[in-house]
């Protein structure tokens, strides 16, 4: 039988499109599939400077878009966006040192770059710093500070912050127990398909944990 369980989960963030219509047209390239002229369009401005073409030059070197898979390239023009405060740059920064890709793995970078991220209101990096805090990787062990950015990108529609909230609490971690609490979560991240929420949810439902006992 599957009991309840925590979500984690690291995610890439797909591409960006820069603010100025002349970049449009790699933009549009990338989108069908045209790499060779994403690229050509996107590394001039990253070379110059541009956070968005560097982001978006990390990612297609993470993906081997149009050039030969490589990490550490995709790191390199990650951390050059990152620098400028780019948020998605520093979720994804910080995703390599969680996972050890490009870079050797470090949880307090991971954690430092996520930090950065969140507090611009990236809502993965929310989840994935609450997640740290939960865990006690690269910062501290906090369940209050976890359900801080749990709540925080639970706030914003994320399922995954919903099913992780939910979780603490159902379990009281942080939070005073509450399981009418953790069931309404449940439920906010089961109507999106996420499958733990929903399992989750029928363990409460099979219990009769915050809601009537139900078997059907």
């Amino acid at each position: 039988m599957r009991t309840a369980t925590l979500l984690l989960a690291l995610v890439v963030v797909v591409v960006a499109a820069p603010a100025w219509a002349d970049f449009e047209a790699g933009v549009e390239a990338h989108e069908r599939g045209d790499y060779a002229t994403a690229l050509k369009e996107f590394r001039p401005l990253a070379e110059q400077g541009d956070a968005t073409a560097q982001f978006n030059l990390g990612l297609m070197y993470e993906e081997g878009e149009g050039v030969p898979q490589d990490d550490t390239e995709a790191l390199r023009w990650y951390r050059k966006a990152a620098e400028q405060g780019y948020a998605s740059a520093q979720l994804n920064l910080g995703s390599m040192y969680d996972g050890g890709r490009g870079v050797p793995q470090d949880d307090t970078e991971a954690a430092r770059w996520y930090r950065l991220a969140a507090e611009q209101g990236n809502v993965i990096a929310q989840f994935n710093l609450g997640n740290k805090y939960r865990s006690g990787k690269g910062v501290a062990q906090d369940d209050h500070e976890a359900i801080r950015w749990y709540r925080r990108a639970a706030e914003q529609g994320h399922a995954g912050g919903e099913t992780n909230l939910g979780f603490m609490y159902a379990k009281g971690q942080g939070v005073p127990q509450d399981d009418k609490e953790a069931v309404r979560w449940y439920r906010l991240a089961a109507v999106q398909g996420l499958a733990e929420a929903q399992n989750n949810l029928g363990q409460m439902y099979r219990r009769g944990e915050g809601v009537p006992q139900d078997y059907k």
